[in-house]
C-alpha cells in the first residue's frame, strides 16, 4: 500500500507513527502487539508477535492456583494484596496444603477408575 507515515513522539516521550493510506483499500481490521524496529536510514520494520499462551488452572483456591505448562512443568501462583501481608505466611501454607490434597485426591481417583 501506498502512503504517507508520520513518525513522533508525545509528551511522554513515547514514539508514535501514523500511516495515512493514499490508495483506496479493503483490509481486515485487527489489533496486534508488535515489534518494531525503526532503522538509521527511515526504514521502518513491524512484526506481530504470536499471541501469548496461558497456562489454564487445574485446581484454584481464593488466592492460589495450580497449573501444567506447555513446557510440561507444574506451577503453583500464589497472590495477595500488599495489605494483607500479616495473613500471606497462613494463606499461603493453608490454600499450598489444600491444592496439594485435591492433587492427591485426584490421583487416588484416577488410581481407583483404573482398577
Amino acid at each position: 500500500m501506498d502512503g504517507q507515515m508520520t513518525l513522533y513522539k508525545n509528551e511522554n516521550g513515547l514514539n508514535l507513527l501514523d500511516f495515512a493510506c493514499t490508495e483506496k483499500v479493503r483490509i481486515e481490521a485487527f489489533t496486534a502487539t508488535c515489534k518494531v524496529q525503526a532503522m538509521r536510514d527511515g526504514y521502518i520494520y513491524i512484526t506481530e508477535k504470536k499471541k501469548r499462551k496461558y497456562n489454564k488452572p487445574i485446581f484454584r483456591e481464593d488466592h492460589s492456583s495450580l497449573s501444567l505448562g506447555t513446557d510440561g512443568i507444574y506451577y503453583f501462583v500464589f497472590r495477595l494484596p500488599a495489605e494483607m501481608v500479616e495473613q500471606l505466611p497462613e494463606k499461603l501454607a493453608h490454600e499450598a496444603l489444600m491444592l496439594a490434597q485435591k492433587v492427591v485426591n485426584e490421583i487416588l481417583y484416577t488410581k481407583a477408575e483404573e482398577v
